[in-house]
Protein backbone atom coordinates (compact mmCIF):
# COMPACT_ATOMS: atom_id res chain seq x y z
CA UNK A 1 0.00 0.00 0.00
CA UNK A 2 1.31 3.22 -0.70
CA UNK A 3 1.29 6.67 0.50
CA UNK A 4 -1.41 8.01 -1.44
CA UNK A 5 -3.81 5.31 -0.83
CA UNK A 6 -3.60 5.50 2.99
CA UNK A 7 -6.41 8.11 2.90
CA UNK A 8 -8.86 5.80 1.17
CA UNK A 9 -8.08 2.86 2.80
CA UNK A 10 -8.48 4.60 6.44
CA UNK A 11 -11.94 6.47 5.42
CA UNK A 12 -13.66 3.01 4.88
CA UNK A 13 -12.47 1.94 8.09
CA UNK A 14 -13.99 4.60 9.82
CA UNK A 15 -17.40 4.52 8.44
CA UNK A 16 -19.78 5.45 10.58
CA UNK A 17 -18.11 7.61 13.20
CA UNK A 18 -19.73 10.45 13.29
CA UNK A 19 -16.50 13.30 13.32
CA UNK A 20 -17.54 17.47 13.82
CA UNK A 21 -15.13 19.37 11.75
CA UNK A 22 -16.65 22.44 13.09
CA UNK A 23 -13.70 24.69 14.77
CA UNK A 24 -13.43 24.14 18.02
CA UNK A 25 -14.57 27.16 20.62
CA UNK A 26 -13.44 28.84 23.33
CA UNK A 27 -15.83 29.08 25.94
CA UNK A 28 -15.59 27.87 29.06
CA UNK A 29 -11.51 28.51 29.28
CA UNK A 30 -11.59 30.08 32.56
CA UNK A 31 -13.10 27.54 34.97
CA UNK A 32 -12.02 24.07 36.12
CA UNK A 33 -12.37 21.00 34.68
CA UNK A 34 -13.64 17.79 36.26
CA UNK A 35 -12.18 15.22 33.96
CA UNK A 36 -8.98 15.49 32.20
CA UNK A 37 -8.75 13.07 28.86
CA UNK A 38 -4.57 12.87 28.37
CA UNK A 39 -3.71 12.01 24.69
CA UNK A 40 -0.55 11.21 23.75
CA UNK A 41 0.68 10.70 20.26
CA UNK A 42 3.99 8.96 21.08
CA UNK A 43 6.68 10.15 18.73
CA UNK A 44 5.02 12.96 17.04
CA UNK A 45 6.35 16.64 16.25
CA UNK A 46 4.83 18.91 13.93
CA UNK A 47 6.06 16.99 10.80
CA UNK A 48 3.58 14.15 11.68
CA UNK A 49 0.87 16.53 12.41
CA UNK A 50 1.31 17.99 8.98
CA UNK A 51 0.88 14.85 7.40
CA UNK A 52 -2.20 13.91 9.34
CA UNK A 53 -3.29 16.98 7.45
CA UNK A 54 -1.96 16.38 3.70
CA UNK A 55 -2.83 12.48 3.94
CA UNK A 56 -6.07 12.29 5.46
CA UNK A 57 -9.73 12.64 3.58
CA UNK A 58 -11.15 14.25 6.13
CA UNK A 59 -10.18 17.55 7.88
CA UNK A 60 -7.70 16.92 10.22
CA UNK A 61 -8.72 17.17 13.73
CA UNK A 62 -5.80 19.18 15.16
CA UNK A 63 -6.98 22.06 13.21
CA UNK A 64 -9.91 22.21 15.60
CA UNK A 65 -7.68 23.54 18.97
CA UNK A 66 -7.03 27.22 19.28
CA UNK A 67 -4.73 26.93 22.39
CA UNK A 68 -1.40 25.53 21.77
CA UNK A 69 2.14 25.18 23.31
CA UNK A 70 5.50 23.90 23.33
CA UNK A 71 7.20 21.61 25.76
CA UNK A 72 11.12 20.59 25.85
CA UNK A 73 11.29 17.07 26.01
CA UNK A 74 15.17 16.34 27.59
CA UNK A 75 15.77 13.95 30.56
CA UNK A 76 17.71 14.73 33.66
CA UNK A 77 20.05 11.49 32.27
CA UNK A 78 19.81 12.45 28.17
CA UNK A 79 19.31 15.44 25.62
CA UNK A 80 16.83 13.10 24.19
CA UNK A 81 14.38 11.45 25.95
CA UNK A 82 12.98 7.99 25.68
CA UNK A 83 9.22 7.36 26.41
CA UNK A 84 9.70 6.26 30.01
CA UNK A 85 11.40 9.30 31.11
CA UNK A 86 8.86 11.41 28.86
CA UNK A 87 5.94 9.67 29.97
CA UNK A 88 7.01 9.94 34.03
CA UNK A 89 7.40 13.46 33.29
CA UNK A 90 3.83 13.99 32.97
CA UNK A 91 2.27 11.31 35.33
CA UNK A 92 4.79 12.71 38.67
CA UNK A 93 6.49 16.15 37.58
CA UNK A 94 9.87 14.73 38.06
CA UNK A 95 12.54 15.12 35.57
CA UNK A 96 13.86 11.20 35.90
CA UNK A 97 16.66 8.98 33.73
CA UNK A 98 15.77 7.14 30.11
CA UNK A 99 14.25 4.28 30.76
CA UNK A 100 12.89 4.90 34.43
CA UNK A 101 9.12 4.05 34.60
CA UNK A 102 7.34 6.49 37.79
CA UNK A 103 10.38 6.56 39.54
CA UNK A 104 13.44 9.87 40.79
CA UNK A 105 16.73 9.67 39.86
CA UNK A 106 17.05 7.62 42.94
CA UNK A 107 14.71 5.02 41.57
CA UNK A 108 12.39 6.01 44.70
CA UNK A 109 8.94 5.57 43.59
CA UNK A 110 6.97 9.09 42.58
CA UNK A 111 3.67 9.30 43.26
CA UNK A 112 1.77 9.45 40.13
CA UNK A 113 -1.36 11.55 39.33
CA UNK A 114 -3.28 9.01 38.61
CA UNK A 115 -2.33 7.40 41.75
CA UNK A 116 -3.20 10.72 43.35
CA UNK A 117 -6.59 10.78 41.69
CA UNK A 118 -7.77 7.50 42.50
CA UNK A 119 -6.75 8.07 46.52
CA UNK A 120 -9.28 11.21 46.06
CA UNK A 121 -12.17 9.19 44.44
CA UNK A 122 -11.36 10.11 40.90
CA UNK A 123 -12.19 7.32 38.32
CA UNK A 124 -9.08 6.34 36.09
CA UNK A 125 -8.37 4.81 32.70
CA UNK A 126 -5.36 3.89 30.78
CA UNK A 127 -5.57 2.65 27.06
CA UNK A 128 -2.43 2.10 24.35
CA UNK A 129 -1.81 0.34 20.90
CA UNK A 130 1.40 -1.25 22.78
CA UNK A 131 0.91 -3.59 25.33
CA UNK A 132 -0.55 -1.82 28.81
CA UNK A 133 2.84 -2.22 30.73
CA UNK A 134 4.67 -0.87 27.24
CA UNK A 135 6.93 3.16 28.98
CA UNK A 136 4.05 5.62 28.19
CA UNK A 137 1.06 3.24 29.77
CA UNK A 138 3.21 2.40 32.46
CA UNK A 139 4.21 5.40 33.77
CA UNK A 140 1.16 6.56 35.29
CA UNK A 141 0.53 3.20 37.06
CA UNK A 142 3.68 1.36 38.07
CA UNK A 143 6.68 2.00 39.61
CA UNK A 144 9.94 -0.03 38.12
CA UNK A 145 13.92 0.94 37.74
CA UNK A 146 13.50 -0.09 34.10
CA UNK A 147 11.18 -0.08 31.41
CA UNK A 148 11.72 -3.57 30.21
CA UNK A 149 10.75 -4.88 33.30
CA UNK A 150 6.70 -5.67 32.01
CA UNK A 151 6.18 -8.98 34.38
CA UNK A 152 7.15 -6.70 36.98
CA UNK A 153 5.04 -3.95 35.64
CA UNK A 154 1.97 -6.17 35.07
CA UNK A 155 2.15 -7.06 39.08
CA UNK A 156 2.11 -3.12 39.60
CA UNK A 157 -2.01 -2.86 38.22
CA UNK A 158 -3.27 -4.95 40.71
CA UNK A 159 -2.94 -2.73 43.33
CA UNK A 160 -3.13 0.56 40.99
CA UNK A 161 -6.59 0.99 41.29
CA UNK A 162 -7.16 1.82 37.53
CA UNK A 163 -10.92 2.02 36.87
CA UNK A 164 -10.60 0.83 33.01
CA UNK A 165 -7.79 -0.52 31.01
CA UNK A 166 -7.32 -1.68 27.19
CA UNK A 167 -4.23 -2.77 24.82
CA UNK A 168 -2.06 -5.51 24.29
CA UNK A 169 0.25 -7.46 26.46
CA UNK A 170 -1.67 -10.75 27.48
CA UNK A 171 1.64 -12.75 27.33
CA UNK A 172 2.51 -10.67 30.80
CA UNK A 173 -0.36 -11.64 32.79
CA UNK A 174 -0.74 -15.28 31.99
CA UNK A 175 1.04 -17.84 31.19
CA UNK A 176 3.95 -16.35 32.79
CA UNK A 177 7.01 -18.03 33.56
CA UNK A 178 6.64 -17.29 37.59
CA UNK A 179 3.25 -19.25 36.56
CA UNK A 180 1.29 -16.35 38.47
CA UNK A 181 -2.10 -15.94 36.43
CA UNK A 182 -2.63 -12.17 37.00
CA UNK A 183 -5.98 -12.29 35.10
CA UNK A 184 -6.97 -14.49 37.57
CA UNK A 185 -5.71 -12.45 40.23
CA UNK A 186 -7.69 -8.75 38.81
CA UNK A 187 -10.97 -11.10 38.07
CA UNK A 188 -10.58 -12.06 42.31
CA UNK A 189 -10.60 -8.25 42.69
CA UNK A 190 -13.40 -6.93 41.11
CA UNK A 191 -12.13 -6.61 37.47
CA UNK A 192 -14.24 -8.22 34.22
CA UNK A 193 -11.55 -9.04 32.16
CA UNK A 194 -11.75 -9.72 28.37
CA UNK A 195 -9.02 -11.04 26.39
CA UNK A 196 -10.14 -11.79 22.70
CA UNK A 197 -12.63 -8.75 21.70
CA UNK A 198 -13.30 -5.24 23.11
CA UNK A 199 -17.38 -4.36 22.69
CA UNK A 200 -17.75 -1.01 22.34
CA UNK A 201 -21.16 -1.60 23.27
CA UNK A 202 -20.46 -3.41 26.60
CA UNK A 203 -22.79 -2.50 29.18
CA UNK A 204 -20.70 -1.34 31.93
CA UNK A 205 -21.77 -2.29 35.81
CA UNK A 206 -20.58 0.85 38.32
CA UNK A 207 -19.13 -1.64 40.67
CA UNK A 208 -16.86 -3.11 37.86
CA UNK A 209 -13.32 -2.12 36.89
CA UNK A 210 -12.73 -3.45 33.43
CA UNK A 211 -9.58 -4.36 31.43
CA UNK A 212 -8.91 -5.63 27.70
CA UNK A 213 -5.89 -7.63 26.79
CA UNK A 214 -6.13 -8.05 23.26
CA UNK A 215 -3.24 -9.12 22.23
CA UNK A 216 -0.22 -11.42 23.62
CA UNK A 217 2.42 -8.29 22.75
CA UNK A 218 1.36 -5.00 21.05
CA UNK A 219 -1.99 -4.87 19.34
CA UNK A 220 -1.46 -5.11 15.62
CA UNK A 221 -0.83 -2.10 13.08
CA UNK A 222 -3.53 -0.02 11.54
CA UNK A 223 -2.31 -1.52 8.57
CA UNK A 224 -2.19 -4.55 9.36
CA UNK A 225 -6.07 -4.95 10.27
CA UNK A 226 -5.96 -3.40 14.15
CA UNK A 227 -9.33 -1.74 12.61
CA UNK A 228 -11.39 0.61 15.20
CA UNK A 229 -9.66 -0.45 18.47
CA UNK A 230 -8.15 2.82 20.07
CA UNK A 231 -11.74 4.77 18.70
CA UNK A 232 -14.15 1.93 20.56
CA UNK A 233 -11.29 1.79 23.80
CA UNK A 234 -11.79 5.56 23.91
CA UNK A 235 -15.91 5.53 23.88
CA UNK A 236 -15.54 2.90 26.03
CA UNK A 237 -13.35 4.13 28.65
CA UNK A 238 -15.31 7.67 28.90
CA UNK A 239 -18.67 5.71 29.01
CA UNK A 240 -17.11 3.49 32.32
CA UNK A 241 -15.14 6.70 33.64
CA UNK A 242 -17.84 9.07 33.13
CA UNK A 243 -20.04 7.01 35.49
CA UNK A 244 -18.10 8.76 38.83
CA UNK A 245 -19.60 11.91 39.57
CA UNK A 246 -17.02 12.80 41.13
CA UNK A 247 -14.46 12.82 37.74
CA UNK A 248 -12.18 11.28 35.91
CA UNK A 249 -8.75 11.35 34.22
CA UNK A 250 -7.71 8.80 31.09
CA UNK A 251 -4.57 8.59 29.18
CA UNK A 252 -4.81 7.22 25.69
CA UNK A 253 -1.77 6.81 23.65
CA UNK A 254 -1.52 6.49 19.85
CA UNK A 255 1.91 3.71 21.02
CA UNK A 256 2.55 2.72 17.25
CA UNK A 257 3.36 6.36 15.64
CA UNK A 258 6.60 6.25 17.25
CA UNK A 259 7.08 2.48 15.77
CA UNK A 260 6.73 3.77 12.45
CA UNK A 261 8.94 6.55 12.84
CA UNK A 262 11.93 4.03 14.66
CA UNK A 263 11.18 1.89 11.05
CA UNK A 264 11.72 5.21 9.03
CA UNK A 265 8.12 3.74 7.69
CA UNK A 266 5.90 6.97 6.68
CA UNK A 267 2.88 4.31 5.54
CA UNK A 268 3.35 3.30 8.90
CA UNK A 269 3.93 6.51 10.55
CA UNK A 270 1.02 8.24 8.80
CA UNK A 271 -1.85 5.56 8.88
CA UNK A 272 -1.18 5.47 12.75
CA UNK A 273 -1.21 9.30 13.00
CA UNK A 274 -4.37 9.51 11.48
CA UNK A 275 -6.17 6.81 13.22
CA UNK A 276 -5.06 8.81 16.76
CA UNK A 277 -6.62 11.66 14.82
CA UNK A 278 -9.66 10.49 14.27
CA UNK A 279 -9.79 9.41 18.10
CA UNK A 280 -9.18 13.19 18.73
CA UNK A 281 -12.39 14.00 16.63
CA UNK A 282 -14.41 11.34 19.15
CA UNK A 283 -12.68 13.42 22.06
CA UNK A 284 -12.88 16.61 21.31
CA UNK A 285 -16.82 16.07 20.58
CA UNK A 286 -17.07 14.21 23.83
CA UNK A 287 -15.50 17.46 25.95
CA UNK A 288 -17.69 20.09 23.30
CA UNK A 289 -20.45 18.23 24.55
CA UNK A 290 -19.95 17.67 28.18
CA UNK A 291 -18.56 21.53 28.64
CA UNK A 292 -16.52 20.15 31.96
CA UNK A 293 -13.66 17.92 30.22
CA UNK A 294 -10.30 19.46 29.29
CA UNK A 295 -8.81 17.47 26.69
CA UNK A 296 -4.50 17.72 26.12
CA UNK A 297 -3.55 16.46 23.19
CA UNK A 298 1.01 16.09 23.19
CA UNK A 299 3.75 13.79 22.49
CA UNK A 300 6.51 12.81 24.84
CA UNK A 301 9.05 12.94 21.84
CA UNK A 302 9.59 13.07 17.90
CA UNK A 303 11.13 10.04 16.50
CA UNK A 304 12.42 9.71 13.27
CA UNK A 305 13.30 12.83 12.39
CA UNK A 306 10.61 13.22 10.27
CA UNK A 307 10.51 15.69 7.62
CA UNK A 308 7.76 16.48 4.80
CA UNK A 309 10.28 17.42 2.17
CA UNK A 310 10.05 18.48 -1.57
CA UNK A 311 10.62 15.36 -3.93
CA UNK A 312 13.72 16.18 -6.55
CA UNK A 313 12.70 20.03 -6.50
CA UNK A 314 9.35 19.41 -7.41
CA UNK A 315 7.53 21.62 -4.76
CA UNK A 316 4.55 20.42 -5.53
CA UNK A 317 5.46 16.61 -4.69
CA UNK A 318 5.84 15.90 -0.64
CA UNK A 319 8.27 12.71 -0.02
CA UNK A 320 8.28 11.88 3.55
CA UNK A 321 11.96 11.27 4.76
CA UNK A 322 13.65 10.47 8.33
CA UNK A 323 16.93 11.94 9.55
CA UNK A 324 17.62 8.87 12.08
CA UNK A 325 15.99 5.94 13.63
CA UNK A 326 15.91 6.93 17.01
CA UNK A 327 14.50 9.98 18.49
CA UNK A 328 15.02 13.65 18.06
CA UNK A 329 15.51 16.42 20.85
CA UNK A 330 12.73 18.72 19.27
CA UNK A 331 10.59 20.34 20.94
CA UNK A 332 6.48 19.32 20.48
CA UNK A 333 3.53 21.00 20.40
CA UNK A 334 0.51 20.67 23.16
CA UNK A 335 -2.72 21.64 22.45
CA UNK A 336 -5.77 21.93 24.54
CA UNK A 337 -9.48 22.26 24.71
CA UNK A 338 -11.70 22.85 27.32
CA UNK A 339 -11.79 24.30 31.29
CA UNK A 340 -8.23 25.37 32.12
CA UNK A 341 -6.94 24.97 28.43
CA UNK A 342 -4.90 28.59 28.37
CA UNK A 343 -2.86 27.12 31.29
CA UNK A 344 -1.34 25.31 28.38
CA UNK A 345 0.11 28.13 26.22
CA UNK A 346 3.76 28.59 26.11
CA UNK A 347 6.81 26.98 25.95
CA UNK A 348 7.82 24.50 29.15
CA UNK A 349 9.55 21.79 30.34
CA UNK A 350 7.43 18.75 29.92
CA UNK A 351 7.34 18.47 33.75
CA UNK A 352 4.99 21.35 33.65
CA UNK A 353 2.20 18.91 32.18
CA UNK A 354 1.94 17.31 35.36
CA UNK A 355 2.18 21.02 37.46
CA UNK A 356 -0.90 22.06 35.19
CA UNK A 357 -3.30 19.12 35.54
CA UNK A 358 -2.43 19.17 38.98
CA UNK A 359 -3.32 22.77 39.68
CA UNK A 360 -6.51 22.17 37.39
CA UNK A 361 -7.79 19.69 39.49
CA UNK A 362 -6.56 20.85 43.29
CA UNK A 363 -9.83 21.50 44.55
CA UNK A 364 -12.04 19.46 42.61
Amino acid sequence: MNIQSISKYLSLCVIGMTISCASVSSTAQNKKPKNIILMIADGTGLSQISASQYYNTQPSNYDRFKTIGLIKTSSASDLITDSASGATAFSTGLKTYNGAIGVNTDTIAAPTILEDLEKRGFATGVIATSTITHATPASFYAHQKFRKMELEIAEDIINSGVDFFAGGGRKYFENREDGNNLVATLESKGYEMYLDRLNPMLSLKKDKNYGFLLADSGMPKFLDGRGSFLYDATKLGIKKLSQNKKGFFLMVEGSQVDWGGHNNDSEYLISELIDFDTVIGQVLDYAEKDGNTLVIVTADHETGGFTLASKAGDYNTIEPSFSTGGHSATMVPVFAYGPGASEFMGIYENTAIHAKMKKLLKQQ
